[in-house]
């Protein structure tokens, strides 16, 4: 189906009552550049007739054809035509996100929009956008951290296509996304982004390692590189966790002292020293977190990695009490929708 910009636009105008001219605008532009996404897309079948695509890409267009299947075949995730067409990029990212938070506090600042609520990060279609953006928080005396994103859900609203900035990773990654996204299709709670992304993550790990395990058996490779990756996130997530719990305590004893913007620097430097001394010789794979030691490290990086991995350990407990059965774990999930606080609820029912 041929979406028209206007058909799209209509859909908005409900929403405008209560929106700022700042927010009309920003909805009407990313809702003219998804049109255009939506528009781009071919059916799998005739983009792997594409002579400009390489063997590989075809190989890989297959493989998220088959991740999306085994999503919603295996998991019990949302039924749909996504990840049954291409869309070919012109950019090497499908949007930019632009997150926030104050130099003296591990708070992430929220934007809001229609729909999904406040969010702790705000996408672009345009780089340009998305780093005037930033500079404005900036002026205003924000950390900020503008990052590109190769896949994104329209949380089942739409067929999302498989994106041509999805065929850069490997393979077991691109799997990942697939179910990942799929996920956000299946289950996304108004404002509860943190929940959402964990949730995302949590079965998008556990479910790439079923797929392989299905797919090349047990002693499959694959599985053990998952593996190794899987010691190297548990490594950085322990280490990070306890920088940004310690970087707390600095800072509520720091920030009212008239030096606290010039010591600031150091402080967050020497996390990025005990990264490479401490952590990095203990890698499985060389490459894991490769970019941490080089970054520019802030309080809106930092808070990137909670919103994606802090307490995974919570969707382990009820994933194991439910005998590792994804079916039955996505329906529990379901249910938190109607929760008054999701994250307690998956914590008492892990208990």
């Amino acid at each position: 189906m041929v979406w028209s910009r206007r058909a799209i636009l209509v859909l908005l105008s409900a929403a405008t009552p209560l929106l700022s001219g700042c927010q009309i605008g920003y909805l009407v532009s990313s809702a003219y550049h998804q049109v255009g996404l939506l528009n781009s897309r071919v059916p799998i079948e005739e983009a792997l007739k594409n002579p400009s695509l390489t063997e590989e890409q075809r190989r890989k267009l297959r493989l998220a054809l088959e991740a999306h299947r085994f999503a919603e075949n295996n998991l019990g995730l949302h039924h749909s035509k996504s990840y049954t067409t291409y869309t070919q990029l012109d950019r090497p990212y499908v949007t930019y996100v632009v997150s926030a938070a104050p130099k003296d506090e591990l708070t992430a600042y929220k934007w809001w929009f229609p729909v999904v609520g406040s969010l702790p990060y705000k996408g672009y279609f345009n780089p340009d956008r998305a780093k005037e953006e930033a500079d404005e928080m900036k002026a205003k005396g924000f950390d900020t951290s503008v990052r590109g994103v190769s896949a994104y859900s329209t949380l089942g609203w739409f067929s999302d296509p498989i994106l041509s900035s999805m065929l850069r990773y490997k393979d077991y990654e691109l799997v990942n996304t697939v179910i990942h996204e799929t996920v956000h299709a299946t289950i996304y709670i108004k404002s509860e982004a943190d929940f959402n992304e964990r949730l995302a993550v949590f079965i998008g790990n556990q479910g790439t390692e079923e797929f392989y395990r299905l797919r090349e058996g047990a002693e499959s490779p694959t599985l053990a590189q998952i593996a190794n990756n899987t010691v190297d996130e548990k490594l950085f997530s322990d280490f990070i966790f306890r920088e940004m719990k310690n970087l707390e305590e600095w800072y509520a004893q720091n920030k009212s002292k008239p030096d606290f913007l010039q010591t600031r620097p150091a402080r967050l430097k020497e996390i990025q020293q005990r990264f490479v001394t401490e952590l990095k010789p203990h890698f499985k794979e060389k490459e894991s977190y490769g970019r941490f030691e080089s970054s520019e490290l802030n309080n809106a990086t930092l808070l990137t990695y909670r919103l994606y991995f802090e307490n995974l350990g919570d969707f382990e407990a009820v994933f194991n009490k439910l005998g590792r059965d994804f079916h039955k774990m996505v329906e529990f999930c379901k249910t938190l929708e109607s929760a008054k606080d999701p994250k307690k609820a998956l914590a008492d029912a892990g208990h």
